[in-house]
């Protein structure tokens, strides 16, 4: 057993193994939440339960030397949205599931990734779904090469994969036939790497444990956030990446992350009061609190490129060094004098 120090889940070989990994933890008593949550980091992988370990290892057929690597140092891919950079990050070469229910976003999410990677020299790849869902047209524009099969996505993403680094997006329908897992063993083999989005059309996603199978980024999107069109509506105290542990973020990044969001889970409780009693009904000694998650809420909503026409607001990118010295003055009180308003959908302060 190796030191439980930088290591973590080998995700990509439980994603081979077990493509239905709900079922299978179900069948040895094991909670699909925890699994998720160990696959994203979310809870370290130290602190599990050995009989936990022991099961996944049964369940992958392999030992637990495989199942429990080392963690070699993940690359970020840095997407230049406040929210997702600091909170959960991408990982390049990873698959990061968005967990919405209808008219959230997600697919404003996904064609702004795709947006976004394309001037990174990313080729974009969409996995057209079967069945009628006009709304994905949204996403075609940012798409370079739309495919209708599995098999035709293999030919397509071997052929890319020699000279680009590739982004590929599926809805979970392919997920759930094992057809996405399989695409990706197989590219595995012939040495394609790609950074995987997987989207949920129907949205049911949001009522399972562990809609996708193991993951390294979770991306759940929020109904209260989206429902006050704070967008993207990504809930950041849930949203989640295995490269947040291990060692692979900076420590300055880490530290920031775990202020914020513990300043915005209370805000979240006090929001509550708030809306029931008014201003009032905080105590005093929460009122720094409850400003300074409001301005940090509000900070985080970002224009997006892909919505000008709609918005008006031009889209805005912010390097993630900018994003967290903007996090650290607003957790510092720096911004208790800006009105909360001027902080909705900017870019840096």
């Amino acid at each position: 057993m190796k030191k439980l120090e930088n290591i973590q889940l080998n995700v990509p070989l439980l994603r081979r193994k077990v493509p239905n990994l709900t079922v299978a933890a179900r069948s040895v008593e094991l909670r699909p939440a925890t699994v998720s949550n160990l696959c994203t980091g979310k809870i370290p992988v130290g602190r599990a339960e050995v009989r936990t370990l022991v099961a996944l290892a049964t369940l992958a057929e392999c030992s637990l030397d495989d199942l429990i690597i080392r963690g070699e140092k993940m690359e970020m891919i840095e997407t230049g949205i406040k929210t997702l950079d600091v909170f959960a990050p991408l990982t390049k070469g990873g698959t990061v599931g968005l967990v919405a229910r209808y008219g959230m976003g997600q697919l404003v999410v996904l064609a702004e990734m795709f947006h976004r990677l394309k001037q990174n020299g990313f080729a974009t790849v969409l996995l057209v779904p079967s069945g009628d869902h006009p709304e994905i047209k949204d996403v075609f524009e940012e798409v370079d090469v739309q495919v209708n099969s599995v098999d035709e996505a293999y030919e397509q993403l071997v052929v890319l994969g020699k000279n680009k680094e590739i982004a590929f997006a599926a809805d979970r329908s392919n997920v759930l036939t094992g057809d996405i897992h399989q695409l990706q063993e197989r590219l595995n083999n012939v040495g394609v790497t790609l950074t995987t989005f997987l989207v949920d059309l129907k949205g049911a996603a949001v009522d399972e444990d562990l809609p996708y199978g193991p993951l390294e980024t979770l991306w759940q999107f929020d109904a209260d956030l989206a429902a006050r069109q704070k967008y993207p509506a990504v809930n950041p105290i849930y949203s989640t990446s295995s490269i947040l542990e291990g060692g692979h973020l900076e420590q300055n990044h880490l530290a920031v992350q775990q202020r914020a969001r513990k300043v915005l889970r209370r805000y979240r409780e006090l929001r509550s009061l708030v809306t029931v009693g008014g201003m009032e009904r905080l105590p005093f000694a929460e009122v720094d609190t409850y400003r300074r998650g409001e301005r940090l809420e509000a900070y985080l909503t970002q224009p997006f490129y892909v919505a000008e026409e709609f918005t008006g607001k031009k889209g805005e990118d912010v390097q993630l060094r900018d994003t967290l010295e903007d996090i650290g003055k607003i957790l510092k009180g720096e911004t208790d004098s800006i009105d909360v308003e001027k902080l909705n959908f900017i870019g840096k302060i």
